[in-house]
């Protein structure tokens, strides 16, 4: 076992220790928070690395949220069957608007206003439909009167902390295993060049998709982990343009080329969100978005590379440096023998 996997191993270990040793609920309520979201935002940088700017990804947790919770209010679907159904139709959505897109070459900002439009087209339809959905008065799922794991409500914060960070854990997971196929290399030549990638035998269509649709099922899927664990959502809270800029902000604020950028992306966003709450209560109502969007411009211009990027690009600069002084160190004492 080398020293970086005993201390991965640690880190696990001690995570999953957090909860029986620290037991304050507000502390775990941030902590899950911060889970939930971290892999929502690492969800999209699945797609965002590779060049896949999308705004979209509202539309997509908002499906995850809302079909879940509309099938278990009104058809008693227990969420166990709902998240998957709503994981279906979010990569339904993702097929339907994304397989257009790939196979007529609409790239750049043509994609994004494409996504852009998908994200305001759920919106106003969970608003329209407010009979069903509450509207943007919001939706409470309800509460199980029987078998609450049937129902995957849970009171105790201990035990979604545990559920949101074994989530978090299978995020990293799956973008390992992305980082790891061929589909990577394939998609870095397809964000460089797409018909030299496609004249080397790259189907880019295909490779597009299979990206799209894992970051659309992953992200419906933190929307319903999110319903499930806060019992309330509305259209600006899990859906819309401001959810896709938010995803869109922590992922590179933290750093959208590191696995673990979007978690400290989510660190940000959350204290923000919290501290802004905390101060000023009321009176603060939409100013994280407002500061989301200045930091976001000041991010892009002076640290592109994001908060854990850059630390990263630093620290492999020194350790590069520090090689090339030892080896000419080496060399000069060589020459001097």
């Amino acid at each position: 076992m080398t020293a970086r996997h005993a201390i991965l191993i640690a880190a696990i270990a001690a995570s999953i220790a957090l909860p029986f040793v620290h037991r304050e609920p507000y502390h775990l309520h941030i902590l899950t928070l911060i889970l939930i979201w971290s892999f929502a935002y690492t969800s999209w940088s699945i797609m965002g690395r590779f060049g896949l700017v999308s705004l979209g990804h509202g539309g997509f947790m908002g499906v995850g949220a809302y079909v879940t919770a509309l099938l278990w209010n009104h058809l008693a679907v227990s969420p166990w069957i709902g998240i998957p159904a709503s994981m279906a139709a979010a990569g339904v959505l993702a097929l339907i608007v994304g397989y257009p897109c790939f196979r007529f070459r609409i790239t750049g900002h043509y994609f994004v206003l494409v996504t852009l439009a998908l994200s305001g087209i759920v919106l106003q339809v969970i608003t329209a439909t407010r009979d069903y959905t509450g509207g943007s008065l919001g939706l409470t799922p309800n509460r199980a009167t029987g078998n609450h794991l049937l129902a995957l409500q849970f009171d105790d914060k201990t035990t979604w902390y545990l559920i949101a960070l074994a989530v978090w854990l299978l995020g990293l997971l799956v973008w390992r295993m992305i980082d790891r196929s061929m589909s990577r290399y394939a998609m870095e030549a397809i964000s460089e060049d797409e018909d030299a990638a496609a004249a080397a035998g790259v189907n880019v269509t295909a490779e597009k998709l299979k990206v799209t649709m894992i970051s659309a099922l992953m992200t419906a899927f933190a929307g319903a982990l999110y319903c499930q664990y806060q019992m309330f959502i509305s259209p600006d809270t899990v859906s819309g343009i401001s959810v896709s800029l938010q995803m869109v902000f922590a992922a590179i604020v933290g750093g959208l080329y590191v696995s673990l950028g979007p978690t400290v992306g989510a660190v940000i966003t959350i204290l923000l969100a919290e501290g802004l709450r905390i101060f000023f209560g009321a009176n603060a109502v939409g100013w994280d978005n407002l500061v989301y969007g200045v930091l976001l411009v000041l991010f892009i211009i002076f640290l592109p590379r994001g908060v854990l990027g850059s630390v990263m690009e630093r620290l492999k600069a020194q350790h590069a440096a520090f090689v090339r002084d030892r080896r000419r160190d080496e060399l000069m004492s060589k020459q001097r023998s």
